[in-house]
């Protein structure tokens, strides 16, 4: 296959297929009891320097305590796939855990404007970048999931965005025609919130999945924290509805409202005020800190956190947003 042409950015994960495969096969596929605090798995599996990345799309469903912990830890030279991220990527900043970012959608938090700390921190100079487009980070995770060392698409030809990526641009050995090929991304660590899983791993989620069917394949390692943990009978009951079997999970982690102050679909909707409250606080960075200080910092778990933005009252208010003109979810489901 001829190369026409590459991108200037960095690569920061090897695509090897075979070195992947050597991790893979020494993986434990035992379906075994994995329940564990949030802090147990990060200390765990989440090491200075590794590669991790987050499930969920926009503020929807995201893995925010498993965020939380990596700050209260003080994670730091992670490398991190910047994929249809908004708030997990501003708490991330918050911390300046990550020095190395593959590019799709950060900074912004959709309608709620740009995050002013992440901004800042993306115009340090203290973070390597490689730009791609949101499609082309999925095609990576596909690739990898699939075992191969690179996916084609036609995503992001003829672009800037190509030209800051570590694609290459290559001839089509059927066709002739000139193809985007983007290497395989293998994280060493991700994080998915779902809405129900059982000790072993078997988790469900509903609602838009973007690329979390493509990261869970392709993570090394996989932490799964859920909305709350299920007898194995419910998922036996009907298994066609298995998002992530449990032989790819490492961790499972009851964290209820997990996603919050995010979106969880059919749940409870995302807590625009505290969202809001961290833009501003944001725009100070002495603001941040001591914002940082008590919802973060000085809380040793998630539920405490919850605790501090109005608790079980806060959550009925965005249980009773989110349910509007929603229809009920059928039975044997685990709503």
């Amino acid at each position: 296959m001829r190369v026409l042409d590459e991108g200037k950015g960095p690569l920061f994960m090897d695509p090897d297929p075979d070195k992947a495969r050597e991790f893979f096969r020494s993986k434990s596929r035992a379906m075994v009891d994995k329940r564990m605090s949030v802090k147990e798995a990060v200390e765990r599996f989440v090491t200075d320097g590794c590669y991790f990345a987050t499930g969920g799309f926009g503020a929807n469903r995201i893995p925010t305590a498993v965020c939380h912990e990596l700050l209260r830890q003080g994670r730091r030279g992670l490398g991190f796939s910047g994929h249809t991220t908004t708030h997990d990527f501003q708490i991330l900043c918050a911390g300046k855990v990550f020095d190395r970012l593959d590019a799709a959608y950060i900074v912004g938090l959709e309608a709620r404007g740009l995050s002013p700390n992440a901004r800042r921190y993306m115009q340090s100079g203290e973070v390597q970048v490689a730009d791609w487009s949101n499609y082309a980070l999925a095609a990576r995770l596909r690739a990898a999931g699939e075992g191969v060392s690179y996916g084609l698409t036609r995503s992001m030809l003829g672009t800037d965005t190509f030209t800051r990526s570590a694609a290459k641009a290559v001839e089509c050995p059927f066709t002739g025609k000139t193809l985007c090929a983007v290497p395989a991304l293998w994280p060493d660590v991700a994080a998915i919130h779902v809405h129900y899983a059982d000790k072993f791993g078997n988790a469900v989620y509903k609602g838009i999945s973007v690329a979390d069917h493509e990261l869970s394949r392709a993570a090394k390692h996989l932490i799964i924290t859920t909305e709350r943990i299920v007898d194995e009978a419910v998922i036996r009951d009907d298994p066609s509805l298995t998002s992530i079997p449990f032989y790819m999970v490492d961790a499972v982690v009851e964290v209820p409202h997990g996603s919050y102050p995010g979106n969880m679909p059919y749940l409870y909707f995302s807590d625009e005020e505290h969202l809001a409250e961290w833009m501003r606080v944001e725009r100070d960075p002495d603001e941040l800190e001591r914002f940082l200080d008590k919802y973060i910092y000085g809380v040793s778990t998630f539920e405490e956190y919850v605790e501090l933005c109005g608790g079980a009252e806060r959550i009925e208010q965005l249980r009773k947003i989110e349910l509007v003109e929603q229809p009920a979810t059928p039975a044997g489901q685990g709503a």
